[in-house]
């Protein structure tokens, strides 16, 4: 099945990642790919702890990228994606994560066509996928969608991002 987490409320990688601790924690074999990430996070410490979750990620560049770093990002994004297609496909991943794909999705960073294909035709794992903003064809295909919305947050005055909770 199709999971969908969206929205601009916090909140949609800890639910990806819940599932894929969930999963982890009854044998399931997990992929996650974070796109758009490339800092150090808690949950990259935190899943490196399970032997059956494999996490893909990266990108070239800061928060703003050259084109020479999008077309790099694009080509990281696109290489674990198709790694992650082989491993579903191939029946050795049962749960793929992936967070922040419709966000790079929308500014261009991941093959739509590769996506629609996974989408499409998969049938031997569940499949999470997170971003800001839904795309039409996605809320459509999903089984389920879960809308992250903000009500209140600490940025709003002014508080940044706190390590461990927010990142």
């Amino acid at each position: 099945m199709i999971h969908v987490y969206y929205g601009n409320g916090k909140g949609k990688t800890t639910a990806a990642m819940g599932l894929a601790i969930r999963a982890a924690g009854h044998g399931r074999s997990v992929i996650v790919v974070q796109f758009l990430k490339n800092s150090p996070t808690g949950e990259e410490q935190s899943l490196a702890k399970f032997p059956n979750i494999r996490l893909l990620r990266g990108k070239a560049g800061g928060f703003s990228m050259t084109d020479e770093e999008k077309a790099a990002t694009k080509e990281i994004h696109n290489s674990n994606l198709k790694c992650a297609c082989e491993s579903v496909f191939g029946g050795t991943c049962e749960l793929l994560v992936l967070d922040e794909g419709m966000d790079a999705l929308r500014k261009g960073l991941l093959d739509e066509e590769l996506l629609k294909k996974l989408i499409f035709t998969c049938t031997g794992a569940e499949i999470v996928i997170t971003g800001h903003q839904p795309v039409a064809w996605l809320l459509d295909s999903a089984d389920y969608v879960t809308e992250m919305k903000k009500v209140k947050h600490p940025f709003d005055k002014g508080i940044g991002a706190r390590q461990g909770i927010e990142y």
